[in-house]
């Protein structure tokens, strides 16, 4: 429990220069631009969870040390990192389909 918590506070401040990086002003002129917007911001954030995923995966897999269950545990994670990437796509897909055919026009 104590190593979890270390790696979230450990995460959490590679994380921060990202989250807090001065961005331009934008002005928001429609509904379509706000969404954009907050459609790029999550596709960032999906994008270092991909990534944190991943790289968690292959330590899990470095500290297997050969034990079975440790393997298991490592390809489990890497499986799921797929998967949410994978989900990840689609929900990018759906909102590009639905948006072409109400008119937004990505």
């Amino acid at each position: 429990m104590n190593k979890t918590k270390i790696a979230l506070i450990f995460f959490a401040v590679l994380l921060l220069p990202v989250l807090v990086s001065a961005q331009p002003a934008v002005r928001v002129g429609s509904l379509q631009q706000v969404v954009n917007i907050i459609q790029n911001a999550l596709w960032i954030v999906f994008g270092l969870l991909a990534v944190i995923s991943f790289v968690t995966a292959g330590i899990l897999f470095l500290f297997a040390g050969g034990q079975p269950e440790k393997v298991v545990a490592a390809r489990s994670a890497a499986v799921w990192g797929v998967v949410g990437v994978i989900v990840g796509i689609v929900a990018y897909s759906i909102i590009a389909i639905v948006s072409s055919v109400v008119g937004g026009g990505y």
